[in-house]
C-alpha cells in the first residue's frame, strides 16, 4: 500500500534575513511560513497566512519541495529555520524537521500554544506566544501546558507575549507565574494591518508602548522579563518576505 506523501501548506518561504523578535532576535534565519490558523487575532499582522480569503495563495508542498527551496536560499549553509504562520502547529512539520536535522540546520517554531504536537520535542527552540485579552481570543492554560509537556527536554522554551495595555500586561504576569522556568519576552503591540507593501507604521505608538513597558516592568521590579520591539517592523514596516 502506498503511503500518501506529507504535504505542507506554505504561505511563503524567504530569507536569509534576521529574526525580528523574541529570544532569537537578530539571528540570521530562513523563514518557512505556513498557511492556516485556528485563531483570528484582532491585531494580526500576518493575515496573508491566516485569513481563508488567501487560501488560494497557500501552496501544498512536499518536504522535498520545501527543502529544495530552503537549500537554494541558504546556499547550503545550515542556518536556523523559523517555522511560523499562521499557526505552524496545525501543519505536519515533523518530517521537515527530520530532513533539516540531517544537514545540521536548527529549527525554531513560534505558536500560540493552542495545539501540542509530538514533533515539538525535535525542535531546537519553541517560542510560545499565548494571545492576551487585546487579541479577542480565548486563552487555554491547559493547552499551553500540553505544548510544554510535548516538547519535553528537547527545545529551549520561551514565552513571548504581545502587550497593548494594562490588561495584556496582567495577562503576561499570570503566564509568567505559571511557567517560571522559562524566559519571558514582552513585545509592544503593532496595530498596522499589512497589505503586502512597505506600509507606514504607527512608530510613535509602538515606541510609546515600548517606553511604557520598560517603565512598567521597572516599577514592578519584574527584572526577569525582557522588553523587545519587533525589529523587522521598525526596519521594513509590515512588508511580506522580510
Amino acid at each position: 500500500m502506498t503511503t500518501k506523501e506529507t504535504r505542507i501548506r506554505v504561505s511563503e518561504i524567504f530569507g536569509p534575513t534576521i529574526q525580528g523578535e523574541g529570544p532569537l532576535i537578530g539571528l540570521p534565519t530562513i523563514f518557512v511560513r505556513t498557511g492556516g490558523c485556528d485563531y483570528r487575532c484582532e491585531w494580526c499582522d500576518t493575515l496573508h497566512a491566516v485569513d481563508s480569503v488567501y487560501r488560494d495563495e497557500w501552496t501544498p508542498m512536499s518536504v522535498d519541495e520545501v527543502w529544495s527551496e530552503v537549500e537554494r536560499l541558504s546556499k547550503g549553509c545550515p542556518l536556523t529555520i523559523s517555522l511560523s504562520g499562521g499557526n505552524p502547529a496545525i501543519q505536519p512539520l515533523g518530517s521537515l524537521i527530520d530532513r533539516g536535522k540531517r544537514d545540521s540546520y536548527q529549527f525554531a517554531l513560534e505558536t500560540q500554544g493552542s495545539m501540542a504536537q509530538d514533533w515539538f520535542a525535535a525542535l531546537d527552540h519553541l517560542i510560545l506566544s499565548p494571545k492576551p485579552p487585546s487579541s479577542q481570543m480565548s486563552f487555554d492554560l491547559n493547552a499551553l501546558k500540553d505544548c510544554v509537556a510535548a516538547a519535553g527536554n528537547g527545545p529551549r522554551i520561551a514565552m513571548k507575549i504581545v502587550i497593548f495595555d494594562e490588561a495584556d500586561y496582567a495577562f503576561a504576569k499570570c503566564v509568567a507565574e505559571n511557567f517560571k522556568a522559562f524566559p519571558v519576552f514582552l513585545q509592544p503591540g503593532n496595530h498596522t494591518p499589512p497589505t503586502g507593501e512597505k506600509d507606514p507604521i504607527d512608530l510613535e505608538g509602538i515606541l510609546q508602548r515600548m517606553r511604557w513597558l520598560v517603565e512598567r516592568v521597572t516599577e514592578d521590579k519584574w527584572f526577569d522579563a525582557r522588553v523587545l520591539p519587533q525589529l523587522h517592523v521598525l526596519l521594513w514596516g509590515n512588508m511580506r518576505g522580510v
